[in-house]
């Protein structure tokens, strides 16, 4: 005799299957659930793989955050460290042309994203790999950028990392909120700021966003600081030279005839105040060098055309003071565990 469907009596008096089938819906929202959880379980490996996550953040556009996150990235993987940097500007994306990676495609094998490498062995994941044109707008709302973030973090191949930097577009918004959510023990925030005051302002929001998320702040970076103006003349001579604001800035060349002279065209000194008033570490201010622009048009960084010039050098110094920050000591040094 054929076996009967088994059936459950509902309260109303009905009976139905105790084992249906599920609805095309039901199934899709159980294969939704399943892909989600498989991403979180992903997310929290990624965290116990990766030692140090870093969020670059600014309250402001233009202030060089996309440079000042791939100078850092250049200048970890420039002491021997295994880096990687997460472009998560989703309309906006920058860090693939900073980093010389201009028109790669990214390569996907048993579903899972592998980084494209850069200068360095720099690891790099950005939106912009995805576009088919580089002036092909991405027109999406909150929760499509919010899938593609978690996309982003929990269905990249990154291996084992020291550091991942994370570049975000500007303000407080949907995306550093997703990252703080997704991804587990962030070591914490980089606020980077211009030193004019509608910077500074702009700035301040994003401390006190960090301390809603509970994140650290690891300090305040000022860019574009001053030019230095560097030349020869006769050895001895005393120059007077116009600055902005209707300021004379007097030096003396050496007895080699070489002098130099810094010219604050965005002001200074206001990141130092800022992180001061806050009661955050200040990190440091990084030069207004034309060659930022010329290294991010090219895809070269200044830090790879010159590793031992003075923006190098500004840079290694914000990296040691992040490094003080975090739990590895002053040296730096990385034990993997």
């Amino acid at each position: 005799m054929a076996d009967s469907p088994v059936t459950i009596n509902s309260p109303g008096g009905q009976s139905a299957p105790a084992n249906p089938e599920p609805s095309p819906q039901e199934q899709k929202q159980m294969e939704q659930a399943y892909a989600q959880m498989k991403r979180k379980m992903s997310m929290e490996e990624i965290g116990r793989k990766i030692k140090h996550k870093i969020m670059v953040l600014s309250g402001k556009g233009g202030v060089g955050k996309s440079t000042v996150s791939t100078g850092l990235a250049l200048s970890l993987a420039q002491q021997g460290h295994r880096v990687g940097i997460l472009d998560i500007d989703i309309t906006g994306p920058n860090v693939p042309k900073m980093m010389g990676l201009d028109g790669r495609r990214l390569h996907v094998e048993n579903k899972r994203i592998h980084p494209a490498e850069g200068h360095m062995g720099v690891k790099v994941i950005s939106m912009a790999f995805l576009l088919e044109d580089e002036d092909t707008p991405v027109v999406w709302r909150g929760p499509i950028k919010l899938g593609a973030i978690q996309q982003f973090i929990g269905d990249v191949e990154w291996g084992e990392l020291d550091y991942l930097v994370i570049d975000f577009p500007p303000g407080t918004s949907d995306e550093p909120l997703t990252v703080a959510q997704s991804l587990p023990d962030i070591d914490g925030m980089v606020i980077v700021t211009t030193p004019q005051q509608v910077a500074l302002l702009d700035s301040r929001k994003s401390i006190t966003f960090s301390e809603s998320l509970k994140v650290p702040v690891l300090g305040v970076v000022e860019n574009m600081s001053g030019f230095t103006v560097n030349g020869t003349t006769a050895p001895g001579t005393t120059l007077n030279i116009a600055a902005p604001g209707g300021k004379t800035l007097t030096t003396t060349a050496d007895d080699d005839g070489r002098f130099a002279v810094t010219l604050d065209i965005f002001k200074q000194g206001g990141g130092q105040a800022t992180a001061d008033e806050f009661g955050v570490p200040f990190l440091g201010a990084l030069p207004f060098d034309p060659g930022f622009v010329r290294g991010g048009d090219d895809g070269v960084h200044r830090i790879v055309s010159e590793p031992d010039g003075p923006s190098a050098q500004a840079f290694a110094n914000v990296v040691e003071a992040i490094q003080n920050q975090l739990s590895d000591g002053a040296d730096g040094s990385l034990e993997i565990v």
